[in-house]
């Protein structure tokens, strides 16, 4: 099959699609989340987490939570955090990198800086950083700002591909042609630019939204959690509780439970692996599929 990655990589993402709309209401699914906090088997008595078996497919987690209903049921959170991220970063990147086509003036200086500030810093350690910023970690908003400032962090890096592409084409005959014409920047990049780059741009689409989900995985294990709120336990004692069913905060509520429970970051990690994967394939699929069309 010469589509194969694309004909992979689609099905899985239909799978999670399928998980996110319909998973809540199959019936091997716990859309309640009832605790189990002790258990009879054989004469003796059982406490959490409870290994994989006929009754929970997947284990469960220290609450006597089923772990595979807390996947299904985490799938909404965790697709609507990659794809709010990736959306948002690409509506501020794309007409800021056709803006800055020419090179010159200052929203190419601004490309530029935005771009090397973030790269000169791992991706990862931007995040940390700023998701640990004072007035976020109290915040009644953090998962919108943690969204917006995930996002923000790789504008730069995409609006200087998208710079740099449009640059290339400026080049190109017909182009020439419209501004000779007398067609507007706005004409010529609706008419000109968009079009000829909209492949690409879809191509980098996808393979950013494998990028994001990696991000919040390792924000995840380091338990830096995108939606958080702080639970007073004593008159001066609290602590900072996840809020959000998405599978990244599971993963980071279990890294302790590798050598006692393995199965909970194991399938919260799988999960996330599957989701990289299946954005992956799709991505490079449709670049194979998008050269083929243009053979």
């Amino acid at each position: 099959m010469k589509q194969q990655s694309l004909f992979i990589g689609f099905s899985i993402l239909m799978l999670i699609i399928v998980a996110m709309t319909i998973g809540p209401y199959l019936p091997f699914v716990d859309s309640n989340l009832q605790e189990e906090l002790i258990r009879m088997e054989t004469g003796t008595i059982e406490a959490p987490p409870y290994p994989p078996s006929e009754k929970n497919l997947l284990g469960s987690d220290h609450r006597g939570k089923d772990l595979l209903s807390l996947i299904v049921l985490g799938t909404k959170d965790t697709m609507l955090i990659i794809f709010a991220v990736t959306v948002i970063r690409y509506i501020f990147a794309v007409p800021l990198g056709f803006a800055a086509s020419r090179k010159v003036g200052g929203t190419s200086w601004i490309v530029n800086i935005w771009n090397k500030v973030f790269t000169s810093i791992p991706t990862l350690f931007s995040a940390i950083i700023l998701l640990n910023l004072p007035f976020l970690i109290f915040s009644e908003n953090r998962l919108l700002w943690s969204i917006l400032l995930i996002a923000l962090i790789e504008v730069g890096r995409v609006a200087e591909i998208v710079q740099e592409q449009s640059y290339s084409l400026s080049k190109e005959l017909y182009v020439e042609a419209g501004k000779t014409m007398g067609f507007t920047p706005l004409q010529s990049y609706s008419r000109d630019y968009l079009p000829n780059l909209l492949p690409e741009l879809i191509v980098m689409f996808f393979i950013d939204l494998g990028r994001v989900a990696l991000l919040i995985g390792q924000l995840g294990m380091l338990s830096i959690f995108i939606s958080q709120a702080w639970i007073q336990t004593d008159f001066t004692v609290g602590v900072i509780k996840n809020t959000s069913l998405n599978w990244a905060t599971l993963l980071g509520e279990a890294r302790g439970d590798l050598l006692t429970a393995p199965w909970i970051p194991l399938f919260a990690a799988a999960a996330i692996t599957l989701t990289i994967i299946a954005f992956n394939l799709t991505g490079e699929g449709l670049r194979r599929w998008f050269h083929h069309r243009s053979i």
